[in-house]
């Protein structure tokens, strides 16, 4: 699989509202394994299309859980409650890590790389996981909803 350059802050990508998926191809099929191994050689846990250039309504989410693999495409979240704050880092910003409050849980629907709708309730980490890279596909930076920023010695735990 081919490795793919991570985008990095200021890039214009990442502050776009990605288009619909509307061919589920051999081509998608080959994007998905591509950012997923860029994914894990870069030790995330969620990559999003605008981050490798693209910008489509494509991320994956893989947090190491029973889960396993979550490949999103045109993904919306239905439903969203409770509320969380915590760390939030991204391949697009090196180094940056901050506080972030989001909802504990969400449901989204989303399609898989054939194309077929699925439903995915998460809470804790993977809620997070999901919301942040969907943020990515309508353009939000997890910066735009930082509550504060870790210093250097907090990350060194």
């Amino acid at each position: 699989m081919a490795k793919l350059n991570i985008v990095t802050y200021p890039a214009e990508v990442l502050e776009t509202v990605c288009e619909k998926v509307t061919e589920f191809d051999r081509k998608l099929v080959k994007l998905l394994n591509d950012m997923y191994d860029t994914m894990i050689e870069a030790d995330g846990v969620g990559l999003a299309a605008p981050q490798v250039g693209i910008a489509k309504q494509i991320a994956i989410v893989d947090i190491g859980d029973q889960h396993g693999r979550i490949e999103l495409i045109n993904p919306v979240i239905l439903e969203s409650r409770g509320e969380q704050i915590g760390p939030e880092g991204c391949l697009s910003f090196p180094g940056l890590f901050g506080e972030v409050k989001r909802a504990e849980y969400v449901k989204v629907r989303a399609q898989n790389r054939r194309g077929r709708s699925f439903m995915i309730e998460a809470t804790g980490f993977l809620a997070r996981a999901l919301q942040h890279e969907i943020d990515h596909l309508n353009g939000i930076l997890f910066t735009a909803k930082v509550i504060r920023y870790y210093e250097a010695e907090e990350l060194e735990g």
